[in-house]
């Protein structure tokens, strides 16, 4: 868009096939008479076939659908002309002035990240703001370990790297939100299979966890229902920083290993844990989860995907702090 000078108040826009057609060649090219005439070729009826284009022919959609309108346009980095109509092939996007301004490389250091922070707070929504914020919660997590709260007060001390941060917001915000009565029965990290295990709970329970089997990434289970006399719900969440969502493979594995050690299948639930839902791992491995597990997101608390299999049970009858 800024090679194309589309920017809010010029009058210039751009079209997806524009920039599924760019290329470095075409890039390294910044002098005004290069850039004007790309500008008039890609927008007639001829057909650009660049050497080392940026994108595959096939995925003009893709940039369109889901870059532009679903990535920056809800964002309002990015501004749709009025008065075009959506099956048009005319231009119709340019890039937000005040978002354009923030290129600026005269603009560093403080002043940067001041500039940035304006333009969040006069331009995102209060959920978009909120996830950028969720999302950087983690961000400094480099150079210090990640203190893990328990429901019981307990403090858990897990290795840095962004698997402990998402297995400290499932355990401090979605087990309190989405469970009447938490507990931690097993967390486990990369490089350190057993760091937290309730022995006294795992005895109460009957249960005999073997460290040397496979094991999900957190065991949780909802005390509140025991009280009523329910089936008690246990909760097997596999967090997923790059990959490993719970397939359907992984699912029976799970399931097997809960029969071996005396739960019933009604009471288990099975979780994938990311960190935002525009992250790679949750597009990469969504088409993957099995049918009757659950997503969540850290950066979207008060929300829970459903992967309804057409079961009569519904984990959300045995959630009663669920937000959504």
């Amino acid at each position: 868009m800024f090679y194309a000078g589309a920017v809010e108040g010029t009058g210039h826009w751009v079209r997806p096939s524009q920039i599924t057609n760019m290329s470095d060649l075409q890039a390294a090219l910044l002098d005004e008479e290069s850039r004007l005439d790309w500008i008039k070729i890609s927008l007639s009826n001829k057909k650009l076939n660049p050497i080392d284009p940026w994108y595959a022919n096939n995925t003009r959609e893709q940039v369109r659908d889901e870059s532009i309108r679903e990535g920056f346009v809800p964002c309002r980095a990015v501004i749709v002309r009025a008065g075009i109509a959506r099956t048009s092939s005319k231009p119709t996007y340019a890039l937000n002035a005040a978002f354009a301004a923030l290129f600026d490389p005269d603009l560093v250091s403080d002043a940067l990240a001041n500039s940035i922070e304006d333009w969040q707070k006069a331009h995102l929504s209060k959920t978009a703001l909120a996830r950028v914020h969720l999302v950087k919660s983690g961000a400094g997590t480099s150079k210090n370990a990640v203190l893990v709260s328990f429901p019981n007060g307990g403090m858990r001390s897990l290795s840095t790297g962004p698997s402990s941060v998402i297995s400290k917001a499932v355990v401090e915000d979605f087990a309190p939100r989405f469970l009447k009565e938490p507990a931690v029965l097993w967390l486990s990290e990369s490089g350190n299979k057993v760091v937290a295990q309730d022995d006294v709970l795992a005895k109460k329970l009957g249960l005999n966890i073997d460290p040397s089997k496979t094991l999900p990434d957190i065991i949780l289970i909802d005390l509140g229902s025991l009280e009523t006399g329910a089936e008690m719900l246990v909760v097997f969440v596999e967090v997923v920083a790059s990959d490993g969502p719970i397939n359907e493979s992984r699912k029976k594995a799970l399931t097997a290993l809960a029969l071996e050690a005396g739960f019933e299948v009604a009471s288990l639930a099975f979780l994938t844990a990311y960190k935002d839902r525009g992250n790679a791992p949750f597009k990469k491995g969504v088409s993957e989860l099995a049918w009757g597990s659950y997503a969540w997101c850290m950066s979207e608390p008060e929300h829970l995907i459903e992967l309804r299999d057409g079961s009569p049970w519904k984990l959300s009858n045995k959630m009663p702090h669920s937000g959504s």
